[in-house]
């Protein structure tokens, strides 16, 4: 019998299901993920230490959502480029034309060299969708959902594989630099 310790981690099954969400119904999902040197993106994408990547079937090829690692080719500012994300790098799934989604706990960070005999903090793990600091805490394993600030407005954010210096994109009601809200659901 295997304890909830032992089991394999949600995360690639939500992720694989919202995919499969998104896609039933013609949305384009977006995956949002905290960079760090196990991520494989195009660092001049990265902005506050994440990246928002389109993983429609329009914007991808070769598309694999492992349990692991979500592995794939796009086009940046014209140039094919293989991405590949650990799982556990993924903060939230979202869909572009609606905001509706999930955010994940961020992963907690790997101690630093100097820090190796020091023991983690017991803190609560945190979702991010672009800056922690201003996204709400959640505890783990919350489902949670994401809603626009603004209904109605417009998305002029563009795929990944677009040359937008603007950084990635944001969810529909974006208004500026307005991040979506976290909603708990019940």
């Amino acid at each position: 019998m295997i304890n909830a310790l032992e089991s394999s981690s949600t995360r690639p099954y939500l992720i694989r299901a919202l995919y499969e969400w998104c896609t039933d119904n013609g949305f384009t999902p977006y995956v949002a993920v905290q960079v760090d040197d196990t991520v494989q993106v195009p660092r001049e994408y990265v902005k506050n230490g994440e990246i928002v990547l389109n993983i429609s079937f329009d914007a991808t090829s070769s598309l694999k959502l492992g349990n692991d690692f979500i592995e794939f080719k796009a086009r940046f500012a014209g140039t094919a480029r293989e991405i590949s994300v650990p799982v556990g790098r993924v903060i939230a799934i979202y869909a572009r034309e609606n905001g509706q989604g999930m955010a994940f706990p961020a992963p907690v960070p790997a101690p630093a060299p100097a820090e190796t005999g020091a023991t983690a903090s017991p803190a609560a793990p945190r979702a991010s969708l672009r800056d922690a600091s201003k996204s709400a805490e959640i505890d783990a394993g919350k489902v949670v959902h994401l809603v626009s600030g603004e209904a109605g407005a417009e998305d002029a954010a563009v795929a990944p594989a677009s040359s937008d210096p603007e950084g990635p994109p944001r969810p529909p009601g974006s208004n500026g630099g307005a991040r979506p809200s976290l909603k708990r659901i019940k």
